[in-house]
Order: C-alpha cells, then sequence, then structure tokens
C-alpha cells in the first residue's frame, strides 16, 4: 500500500507521459523550450492569472517571492505557525524576522485575527517595519483570503499565498494561485500537482513582477539576457523534462483527479465523524486534500494508532509535529505574548493518512478498519 500512490496514477497516464518524455529526449532541448512555454501557459490559465513563471522548486518559487517583496533587515513577515520551514525560513535568510502567527482551530490556516494582533504588537514595539504576510495553504485546504487579504491591505502588506499543497483548491469560486500579490506553488512529487523530481511556480498579473521573477531566475538578466546581468540572482529553471511530465498531470487534475480526491475525503470523513476531529472546509472552499489529517483526542491516542498502523503495514505521516515557534532556528525570534494554542494542539494530535485520486474503495476500508481497531 502507498501513502501517495504515483505509480497508479503513472498507469492512468503513461502513454501520453511517455510520449512526451520522448518528444523531450528528440528535441534534445532540456533547459526551456515548448514544452515549458506552453506548461506556464495552461497553468496561467488553469488559475486565471496573467503570468506564469516557472522555476526549479517551490522552496526558490518562494525564496524569489520574497526578493519581489523587497523583504530584507529590519523587516517582519507573518507566517502561520504551522507550517514547512520553506514558508518561513526566506525571513531569516533575508536578515527580516519572522513573527509567526496562530492559525484557526479549524481550517489550520493562517488566523485572520491572530495575523492583526501580531501586526499591532510590532507597530507598537517599534523596532520592526511590517513588510509581508505569507499565507499557507495548509494541507490543500485555501486561507480565508477576504479576510486576510483586507489586513494586509489595511496595514500595506505584500501577501505571498504559499499554495504549495492546495494547487487544485479553490476559495469562493477562484483557485488556488488567484490569490495575493504574488502566489507560489511546488510540483515536488507528492503535491496534488507533482513533477518527477523538483519544480516549482510562481504567479502574478503584475507585468513588472512577471520580469522580475524572470530576471531573478536566471542570475538577475536584463534585457540583453543571460550576459547582461542588472541584479543579483539565482540559477532556477524548470527542466523540459518535468513540464513535460506536468501537462498530462494538469490535465488529470483538472478533468478527474480533484473529483477523485473529493470522494476519497468523503469516504474517510463517514466513517471517522464523532470519533475524530475530521478535517473543516468552509463554505465555498474546495479542498486539493494533499493530505488528510485526523485529529486524536490527545498525543496518547495519536501515538498508539500510528504505532498500531505501522505494525498493521498501513502507511501514515505527521503534518507536522512541530511548529514553527518551537524550531530550533526559530526559538530566538519574538512571540510578543503570543501562545500559539492551535497550532501546539494541531501538532500534538495530528495524523495523517494515506491520500490520492487512485485510492480504491476496498483499499481505504482496510485503512479505515485499521484505524478504528488501533483507537
Amino acid at each position: 500500500m502507498q501513502f501517495i500512490d504515483l505509480k497508479a496514477q503513472y498507469r492512468a497516464l503513461k502513454d501520453e507521459i511517455d510520449a512526451n518524455i520522448r518528444g523531450v529526449l528528440d528535441s534534445a532541448q532540456f533547459i526551456g523550450g515548448p514544452y515549458v512555454k506552453e506548461l506556464e501557459a495552461q497553468l496561467a490559465a488553469f488559475t486565471d492569472r496573467k503570468h506564469c513563471i516557472t522555476c526549479a522548486n517551490g522552496t526558490d518559487a518562494l525564496q524569489i517571492a520574497y526578493m519581489v517583496a523587497g523583504v530584507g533587515a529590519g523587516d517582519a513577515v507573518f507566517c502561520p505557525d504551522m507550517t514547512f520551514i520553506s514558508s518561513t525560513e526566506p525571513a531569516k535568510m533575508f536578515g527580516a524576522t519572522a513573527v509567526f502567527c496562530d492559525i484557526t482551530p479549524d481550517t489550520y490556516c493562517l488566523s485572520p485575527a491572530g495575523l492583526e494582533r501580531q501586526i499591532q504588537a510590532v507597530l507598537t514595539e517599534g523596532k520592526l517595519t511590517p513588510k509581508a504576510a505569507v499565507a499557507v495553504d495548509i494541507l490543500g485546504n485555501p486561507c480565508d483570503y477576504d479576510a486576510i487579504g483586507a489586513i494586509c491591505e489595511k496595514y500595506g502588506l505584500f501577501l505571498i499565498e504559499d499554495a504549495a499543497q492546495s494547487f487544485g483548491a479553490s476559495y469562493h469560486g477562484k483557485k488556488a494561485c488567484a490569490f495575493g500579490h504574488i502566489a507560489t506553488t511546488s510540483f515536488f512529487p507528492a503535491k496534488p500537482l507533482g513533477c518527477y523530481g523538483d519544480g516549482g511556480a510562481i504567479f502574478t498579473d503584475d507585468d513588472a513582477v512577471d520580469q522580475l521573477c524572470r530576471s531573478l531566475c536566471v542570475h538577475g538578466k536584463g534585457p540583453g539576457g543571460k550576459y547582461d546581468n542588472v541584479r543579483v540572482g539565482m540559477n532556477s529553471r524548470l527542466d523540459a523534462m518535468q513540464a513535460a511530465v506536468l501537462l498530462p498531470k494538469l490535465r488529470a487534475l483538472g478533468t478527474y483527479e480533484m473529483d477523485a480526491r473529493q470522494m476519497v475525503a468523503r469516504r474517510y470523513n463517514e466513517a471517522f465523524a464523532g470519533r475524530f476531529v475530521t478535517p473543516f472546509v468552509a463554505e465555498g472552499c474546495v479542498s486539493a486534500w494533499a493530505q488528510y489529517a485526523l485529529l486524536a483526542k490527545d498525543t496518547a491516542q495519536r501515538d498508539a494508532i500510528v504505532a498500531y498502523l505501522k505494525e498493521a503495514g498501513i502507511p501514515n505521516m505527521i503534518y507536522y509535529p512541530t511548529p514553527q515557534h518551537a524550531l530550533p532556528v526559530f526559538r530566538d525570534e519574538p512571540h510578543y505574548g503570543e501562545t500559539f494554542h492551535n497550532a501546539d494542539d494541531y501538532c500534538a494530535r495530528t495524523f495523517s493518512l494515506p491520500m490520492h485520486p487512485y485510492l480504491e474503495e476496498a483499499e481505504q476500508r482496510k485503512i479505515i478498519d485499521a484505524v478504528l481497531e488501533g483507537l
């Protein structure tokens, strides 16, 4: 049994993927080229953004977003306390301060109330300049962008949407990656839209930001090309082979995989209702279900279930075991009195089960039965 069955997906898309890979090999154009251009066009159309800039991985996409925002020393970047470090580490990398905000108790995304509370605390102290906010669509569930967007506008913050886990999700009719001044995603193989290696993308509606991102991706190139270096950039380009793999996967995600993900989540929800805290998706939203995460009664129950699943050969994961404020690298960051109650509670009780659009009902039944037996 696979936690995320990429082999089953490959079998379903084998003919298209193999044909595209052969096309790349025949062309010998491994960097850039028609597959990358076509993918960028299709990704922009899928998300209804004007521009899509592909890059080497999701972490680079976030770092470039921070660079576009101009984050640096003396700045405060407001981040959710429950995410993976790639969402938050560019703040420290560029000399800014990561100011963590608690998550909501239901969606586990950035709390709008917590965000505003931390912004006001930073302003009251007067040592840092509020610069940007990073909204992470955690576990594939979109953030409350109406509330978060209004707060960022109120305080003049640059809003970055981190949609690494939510590609395909939607918020009030708009797709993930459609929010913020800039949005980013990851094509890591286990993501809802994943390639066969590393890959990422950046989304914007701003022509100038589009050109800046493309410059930063290629060593700060200027109008004269890669030898006309007008700024310090990086080397971050999506391989043509990965674009060739992603094109049929993007079609599958839009035509049937998202529907299949909803069906798998529905079966889990029906089986676990009343026994665990099941995932909450707000009205008007659709989750991409990057992970299916349950909350146990407490850490002891969670650990007992995880041990039982391991013994039974049922794959499982914990996304994420440690909130950002408790990571050694961030322990010296100011908390401004925030207790992070919701993030601590989530991390102490969460565990995730196999989740992918090719999970058959009979196999899912085995997973469900094992979880209930482990109670």
